[in-house]
């Protein structure tokens, strides 16, 4: 534990000794979370779509709080909500790309481990990866979640089944060794929606719901393991969702768009001895569970917590009144739009953004009837900005993290939005509002739905048309760059992505994106200029100084490439792929001016690339070359073979392979090889290079 968090943490341990005399103060905790979960899917708030008996059971239990809200609809956000028992102003996780939960935070594990709990997190998917900070407090952090998937289509999750079993493992052995909190986390109603038999059959028109019924299946298999081993007698549990799920209201297809009820209205339910079952329709929120299970077991809440304990309505007593903060600032933090906060206090609901919203939440919980055209905003205003400062910290700087590679992709594999930054503006007007801009988010949908079908003149014409309407739309011109790439059309996409940059010069992801396609496609003085003009935008993206370091390696000025690369790997050290490009560099300096110690440092790298992704077929290629070198031929044949294996149509190693054959009298592999690597090669051979191959294809003949 870092001093910081020493020092945060020396007074919260003084209060933690200071226990009540409840008869709680040993209970066991049970957390459950269940990922994109509607309220109105569960048969205990609404039976208008399917039965979820198990839940029920549980809700028959404890209270069911009717009206709970979440404060972010995404998942790293919520639940760092739930576990610091803090709002973003507070801790400032509000998204779940560029958010790390840092050490300085006293976590609800930590808090509960520090009063003799065993601790256990059971994790069905990687926005709750251990990198994000979570897993602090945890005796065990289970996140054995698929790294990689077979398919694009099939995002990178772990069936409920599978946390479950995990988790009823853990019961099995350490449930009666002492008292335990555990948290389990469900990802399957998430999209795609993709339940499995009989559910898929069953909810054949609606998959989602079909997720639902699935996940509560599942955890009837928990709950009745916990009754038969009389675990429910001494257990306090919570269930709840992250956020919800639009599915089409207001125009939203999923989540982390907007901040209407649709997404941060959620299931609450806390059941557990001596509670009174029953139902509440106060408004509560996801920091309230924190200072709720403290007051449960009879300790002292750590001081900084911002939420209220809902014990007085466990035992149907009054819940002091006040506001409940929202935001959904994805949109704002990935694409510079304009960023959408507020609040929800004595039943109405303010959305600040461009063009305001008010609603009454008692008699409009749909939020159908905007009231803010017709009512003085001043006064909500004015208390908005009350509950901005009441509630921030300078500490919430501290959650911020450089958006890596690996991170970026596994994200993107989840359906979510991932760029590194974007710049703001120091006013928003509404055609920055998310409201304006939905309709040209729905025609990218559109668009990105073409493609996947194989239209692409629809696609193209539906792109193009964003452009001409709104010339500040980044993601038109990403996606439309995109397309002409995937079809070879180079100079179109280059086209496209320099009417961007040169219409959005402030936007970081047009400028970066335009620079890295004019390297990639051997424009390299340009694209260095252009990649300088990225970094005098922001100075913290790893993939850019990488780029800059392929260009200056192409150039042939081998110390700036060094330092560009130096500089990646500073911001990344773990990113395979730019150790492995940094090990290019020793190697071409080596084989140009002959430098042992280069070729040395170059092995050195290689391996640590290797070691780092072991599917990185251009580390076992470049680690070929550097034993061939040095005269260790066999050993880089093995290379070359490993490449070949990871990657069959990767043409270096299919070269180099043959050369190395050839050399040792195996003509009939070299003509293998040479051969393939004439048809990998195809069209983008030139003739001087054809003459070469076909030269040493007479020579194994």
């Amino acid at each position: 534990m870092g001093n910081n968090k020493s020092k945060f943490l020396g007074t919260i341990v003084i209060l933690m000794l200071l226990v009540s005399s409840s008869s709680f103060k040993f209970a066991n905790i049970l957390l459950i979370t269940i990922d994109t979960i509607r309220p109105d899917r569960l048969s205990c708030y609404s039976d208008k779509y399917l039965k979820t008996p198990n839940i029920d059971r549980i809700a028959g239990r404890g209270v069911v709080f009717a009206r709970a809200f979440a404060h972010n609809p995404l998942t790293l956000p919520s639940h760092a909500n739930i576990f610091l028992g803090t709002t973003p102003l507070y801790h400032g996780v509000s998204e779940n790309a560029r958010s790390v939960v840092a050490n300085e935070f006293l976590t609800l594990a930590e808090f509960l481990k520090a009063n003799g709990y065993q601790t256990a997190a059971f994790i069905g998917a990687f926005p709750l990866d251990s990198r994000f900070g979570l897993h602090q407090g945890f005796d065990l952090y289970d996140e054995s979640y698929p790294a990689k998937t077979t398919s694009t289509f099939v995002y990178p999750e772990r069936r409920a089944e599978k946390v479950i079993d995990s988790a009823l493992s853990w019961f099995k052995e350490k449930a009666k060794s002492g008292k335990w909190f555990v948290w389990i986390h469900i990802w399957d109603p998430h999209a795609p929606y993709w339940p499995p038999e009989p559910y898929a059959s069953l909810y054949r028109e609606d998959p989602y719901t079909g997720e639902v019924a699935y996940t509560d299946e599942q955890l009837g298999r928990l709950f009745d393991f916990l009754d038969k081993e009389k675990l429910f007698e001494n257990t306090l549990i919570i269930i709840t969702g992250d956020h919800g799920e639009s599915l089409g209201e207001h125009g939203e297809l999923t989540h982390s768009y907007f901040a209407y009820n649709s997404t941060i209205w959620i299931p609450l339910i806390i059941a557990g001895p001596r509670i009174n079952p029953g139902r509440r329709s106060d408004y509560v929120a996801h920091i309230d569970i924190f200072p709720t299970i403290c007051d449960y077991l009879g300790l002292k809440p750590p001081p900084h917590l911002q939420g209220l304990s809902l014990l007085p309505l466990l035992e149907n007593k009054k819940l002091k009144k006040r506001a409940i903060y929202f935001e959904s600032l994805e949109p704002y933090l990935s694409r510079g739009w304009a960023p959408l906060r507020g609040f929800i206090e004595d039943g109405y609901k303010y959305i600040q953004s461009p063009i305001p919203e008010l609603y009454n939440l008692e008699e409009d919980f749909k939020e159908e009837n905007n009231l803010a055209p017709s009512v003085k905003i001043d006064f909500y205003e004015k208390r908005f900005n009350q509950l901005i400062a009441q509630l921030s910290s300078s500490l919430k700087e501290k959650s911020r993290s450089i958006l890596t590679r690996e991170t970026k992709e596994k994200l993107k594999s989840l359906g979510y939005v991932v760029s590194i930054a974007q710049s703001t503006k120091e006013r928003y007007g509404p055609e920055d509002d998310l409201k304006t801009l939905l309709v040209y988010e729905q025609k990218i949908d559109q668009a990105i739905y073409f493609e996947n079908k194989g239209k692409l003149a629809e696609s193209i014409y539906l792109l193009n048309s964003i452009i001409k309407e709104r010339k500040d739309f980044g993601k038109a011109y990403e996606r439309l760059a995109h397309i002409y790439r995937s079809q070879g059309m180079v100079e179109e996409a280059l086209q496209v992505m320099a009417e961007g940059y040169k219409n959005n010069p402030q936007n970081y992801a047009l400028v970066s994106g335009y620079g890295i396609l004019l390297v990639q496609e051997g424009r390299i003085e340009p694209g260095i200029e252009v990649l300088q003009e990225a970094l005098n935008l922001f100075d913290l993206d790893p993939e850019v100084y990488n780029h800059l370091g392929i260009a200056y390696w192409k150039k042939g000025d081998w110390a700036n490439s060094a330092r560009a690369y130096e500089r990646a790997l500073n911001l990344d050290p773990h990113d395979a792929l730019i150790v492995n490009n940094y090990a290019t560099l020793y190697l071409t300096i080596a084989t140009k001016e002959g430098g042992k110690k280069e070729l040395l440092k170059a092995e050195e790298l290689f391996k640590q690339a290797r070691d780092m992704d072991p599917g990185l077929a251009a580390a076992h290629n470049g680690l070929g070359s550097v034993y061939k070198m040095q005269g260790r031929l066999q050993e880089a044949i093995s290379c070359w073979q490993k490449a070949l294996e990871i990657k069959p149509d990767y043409d270096y190693p299919l070269y180099n392979l043959g050369v190395a054959y050839l050399e040792i009298g195996e003509k009939s592999k070299a003509l293998d090889c040479f051969v393939k690597y004439l048809k990998v090669k195809g069209k983008k051979l030139t003739d001087r290079e054809r003459q070469e191959i076909e030269s040493l294809i007479s020579k194994c003949r």
